[in-house]
């Protein structure tokens, strides 16, 4: 974290500050963090000094908003997701090697990043909306996402979660702007304290919820990043910070189960896959990005299939190995690799989808994978269809924020204790669960959407499925780790989106044969537990 040297008066520093706001224009108003050094105060007759610290490059999802694409269209469109990516992540890239410039320039980074990155989504999305026009209505507004913003790194100064460059709505006077400008955020680290109201607050730090927080609000902590890294973070620097982590045996209790009424579907069916042992991975996703090398931009874990990478077919999902003990089963089942961020390097440190995306660190194999499928607890379940593709959580949830997100942390001997958006310090004894609990209503139709999401649904909090659609089995996956107790270790994720436990997601594409579907069913409905 770079700062100025020379020494100014409070009322330049005061000046500086409104400066570098009034800078920012129509763009949206800046969360401009102003810290002390160790020995700084009032007290010491030193002046603070003043600097902006940016922790990561933060775009709209077009893919929320794509929810009817023709079928004809559909390749087109998802190939230039992909390459939009693969913009954001290139722009990520010389951001974090150019970050000392950026806090020292307010207008660098638009001038050499985010003006850029903008012209190059425009052109996509302008192509997206051409593609979708040849088959069907072509959608309005989708340049409104061409816009990037710099996200305020959380650890400085407890403020929200802040914006400089193309916002909304939000943001509060010094408070922190929000997700794109709109919504200020809280930081719930060690040292940090929380952002007042909707839109950041007027005055930002707002209260000391935690150990550390008040006037220097997280100074201390994240000065340099996360356990092991340089300004981002983590081992490759770029996340997660020790914010992200919180003391499993501190949270309390939060799980809570709809009851089942008279017609639930108590059954289970569990099919054993194996742990990855055979060490399949690689950055693609064939849901998302179909045809396209390193769409992920992370790396997976899989087991089932054997055959899943970005150029599967139908075909040759149906026709490949599978690591499931019932050979009906070729389903994949994959999620983002779990790494131990230690200083030691993985074979891929030099490989796309690893070391040169910021994925640092050796990949853990899991000691433990449980695929089950369950009931409904209000009705019966009814086959899945072939070839369907679920996902679940959201790879983007610290830009795109928790609507989707759904993947949740815990240790073993406290899985009543379920985290969203913090990693668990687990006691001595006790191991890492990860839980991925995918969608259980389906519209009857499709076995996939144009965004990936609208052809399943969650159950209310009754288990009741809406909208006409239908229970279908619910798969629940259960991940468990030996790591060491404590920060670090982190899932891979999207560069940008810093390695956020929020962002961790699942991925299951349904290829069980017939009658095993039929048999996995007939137990659920009936009550029985079958393997």
């Amino acid at each position: 974290m770079s700062r100025t040297s020379r020494k100014r008066s409070t009322v330049a520093n005061r000046a500086i500050v409104a400066g570098a706001a009034l800078l920012l224009g129509g763009g949206g108003l800046a969360a401009v963090n102003v810290y002390a050094s160790a020995g700084e105060g009032k007290s010491g007759g030193q002046t603070q000094n003043v600097a902006q610290s940016w922790s990561t490059i933060s775009c709209p999802d077009p893919s929320n908003r794509l929810t009817q694409v023709p079928e004809s269209a559909r390749a087109e469109v998802d190939n230039e997701l992909a390459k939009m990516d693969t913009q954001i992540t290139e722009a990520y890239a010389k951001f974090a090697s150019e970050k000392r410039a950026i806090e020292q320039d307010a207008g660098y980074a638009d001038n050499a990043i985010l003006g850029p990155l903008k012209a190059k989504r425009t052109a996509a999305l302008d192509r997206i909306a051409i593609a979708i026009g040849r088959s069907g209505e072509r959608p309005q507004g989708l340049e409104s996402l061409s816009g990037c913003t710099l996200r305020a790194d959380e650890t400085k100064a407890g403020k929200g979660r802040g914006g400089r460059g193309g916002g909304g709505n939000g943001g509060g006077r010094n408070g922190g702007q929000g997700d794109n400008g709109q919504n200020g955020g809280q930081d719930n680290g060690q040292n940090g304290g929380q952002g007042n109201g909707q839109d950041g607050g007027q005055n930002g730090g707002g209260q000391d919820q935690n150990q550390n927080g008040g006037q220097n609000g997280g100074q201390d902590q994240g000065q340099d990043g996360g356990q092991n890294g340089g300004q981002g973070g983590g081992q490759a620097g770029n996340g997660p910070e020790a914010s992200d982590f919180v003391d499993i045996t501190t949270v309390q209790p939060n799980v809570q189960q709809a009851r089942n009424g008279r017609g639930a579907s108590k059954g289970t069916f569990t099919t054993e896959c194996g742990r990855n042992e055979n060490r399949l991975f690689n950055p693609d996703n064939v849901i998302v990005a179909p045809g396209v090398s390193n769409g992920a931009h992370h790396m997976h874990d899989y087991v089932g299939n054997q055959s899943n990478d970005a150029f599967a077919t139908d075909e040759s999902l149906a026709a490949a190995q599978t690591t499931c003990a019932n050979q009906g089963d070729k389903s994949s089942y994959f999620w983002p690799v779990l790494r131990l961020q230690n200083g030691q390097q993985e074979a891929d440190q030099n490989a796309d989808g690893g070391g040169k995306e910021g994925n640092a660190g050796i990949i853990q194999t899991p000691s433990q994978v449980t695929n089950t499928f369950v009931g409904n607890p209000k009705s019966k379940v009814t086959a899945m269809p072939r070839l369907m593709r679920i996902i679940t959580g959201d790879a983007k949830a610290f830009v795109n924020g928790d609507a989707n997100a759904n993947a949740s942390w815990s240790c073993t001997g406290f899985e009543d204790r379920q985290l969203k958006d913090k990693y668990p310090i687990c006691p001595e004894g006790s191991q890492v669960v990860r839980t991925f609990k995918f969608q259980s209503c389906w519209d009857g139709v499709n076995t996939d959407s144009a965004n990936h999401r609208t052809h399943v649904a969650f159950a209310d909090a009754n288990g009741n499925c809406g909208n006409g659609f239908k229970a279908i089995p619910q798969l629940q996956q259960r991940i468990v780790y030996n790591v060491p107790p404590g920060p670090g270790f982190a899932v891979d994720s999207f560069p940008e989106q810093l390695h956020k436990p929020i962002t961790d997601h699942g991925d299951f594409i349904n290829v069980f044969d017939e009658n095993l579907m039929n048999t996995l069913v007939n137990c659920i409905n009936t009550g029985k537990k079958c393997k």
